[in-house]
């Protein structure tokens, strides 16, 4: 960020931790009749009680109570802390989904992020699945009704910046038809093949 913030850069991080609790806390939580995965644990993790606060703190310079930061960041560039930067941040958690809940569409929700990042983790994001049957954001679309697909490329090729068209259908050539309405720059993606096949980073695939 305090790079970007020096040469108008546009650079990305991925930061990636577990949500471990400290040792000695593990025992005094356990005596309390915690155990991981309760909320008053995973509160107390690396990620949560740290991460998280640290980073939202730095974009916003306030602390989690909303008091300014005090003090100033050094050597080349001297600057108050409380400024902050013009910078952004998305935070998720990792879940297990088992492939009956996602292929039944019981699991949208916690699938959305990846299709958000998969166009490229710019503007809005599709967190729900829309009541009309598709829906357009800056960088992607989503068909989940495909008797609404002459509505959806429309609206895709109005939008102009779209770069992905998830499609939901398990039939390939419903699949196909909708895929030549689609504007050349628009690459379309089937899901419901499923989303595990889709997103499948493990075993090296």
């Amino acid at each position: 960020m305090r790079l970007n913030r020096q040469d108008g850069g546009r650079r990305r991080c991925i930061s990636v931790t577990n949500n471990e609790v400290a040792a000695d806390e593990q025992a005094a939580l356990r005596k309390a009749g915690l155990r991981p995965g309760d909320a008053d644990w995973e509160k107390l993790g690396i990620c949560d009680y740290i991460t998280k606060p640290r980073i939202d703190a730095a974009i916003t310079g306030k602390t989690p109570d909303g008091r300014d930061i005090e003090g100033d960041y050094k050597f080349t560039d001297e600057f108050p802390m409380a400024e902050g930067f013009e910078e952004n941040a998305e935070f998720f958690t990792l879940t297990y989904e088992t492939p009956v809940t996602v292929s039944h569409n019981r699991a949208f929700g916690r699938i959305a992020p990846l299709l958000w990042m998969r166009a490229g983790s710019e503007g809005g994001r599709i967190d729900a699945l829309p009541a009309k049957g598709w829906e357009v954001v800056d960088t992607y679309g989503l068909l989940t009704d495909l008797d609404k697909a002459a509505h959806f490329c429309k609206a895709v090729e109005a939008k102009g910046s779209t770069r992905i068209a998830y499609i939901v259908t398990d039939d390939d050539r419903r699949f196909q038809a909708v895929a030549r309405r689609l504007p050349d720059s628009v690459e379309p993606v089937r899901l419901y093949e499923t989303y595990l096949t889709n997103f499948r980073f493990s075993m090296g695939r």
